[in-house]
């Protein structure tokens, strides 16, 4: 939380409640970190790894974030008084970070996630990130690399917010290459290694 515990709204504490308690995936690491300051008067934050990492270091399977904003002012840009800011990375082969659609797809397992988990949003926006890397010097022997990024926002429409939380876990798990856990949701088939 951002203000002091004697001026957070209700609904704010109902929603902290929310996303701390949604359901994980058996195949991450989830706990609540600190969330950015001035994005919003109230806020939290979690953050995830693909196992076996903790959040000491982000793993090299894959690793993300989740916050969820909240201004009772309902800024015009958000369309509502909620906003969450989500960001997902893993790491790809190197031919699958070279194909022109590897961002588009990562961009439809978001929606298509928020979707199967009937999380209801507007006013969504992002970017993904492909980024293709090779080694020079004493860093050559671990050859070439890829990775993708996607950073997200949207508005919850109500405060079904463990919904919001399910659709950010299964997009993590999807950019690390692990099978979907709900129907809708359809996975690219392609084999992901994290550089050595």
């Amino acid at each position: 939380m951002t203000d002091s515990d004697a001026q957070v709204p209700d609904a704010f504490r109902a929603a902290i409640d929310a996303v701390r308690g949604a359901p994980s995936r058996p195949e991450l690491t989830v706990g609540t970190i600190a969330a950015p300051a001035g994005l919003a008067p109230f806020s939290v934050a979690l953050a995830a790894d693909v196992r076996p990492s903790a959040h000491a270091t982000d793993s090299l399977l894959g690793t993300g974030r989740f916050v969820l904003l909240h201004d009772p002012e309902s800024p015009s840009a958000w369309g509502g008084a909620w906003r969450v800011v989500a960001y997902a990375q893993a790491p790809l082969e190197t031919d699958i970070g070279m194909d022109p659609f590897v961002a588009d797809v990562a961009w439809s397992w978001l929606t298509d996630a928020l979707d199967a988990r009937g999380a209801r949003y507007r006013t969504a926006s992002g970017t993904a990130t492909k980024a293709i890397s090779t080694g020079y010097g004493e860093l050559a022997g671990q050859g070439d690399g890829a990775e993708l990024e996607l950073r997200a926002s949207w508005s919850p429409v109500d405060t079904a917010f463990e919904a919001h939380v399910g659709a950010w876990a299964d997009l993590l798990c999807l950019l690390a290459g692990l099978p979907p856990t709900t129907d809708g949701v359809s996975l690219l088939s392609a084999r992901r290694s994290a550089r050595e």
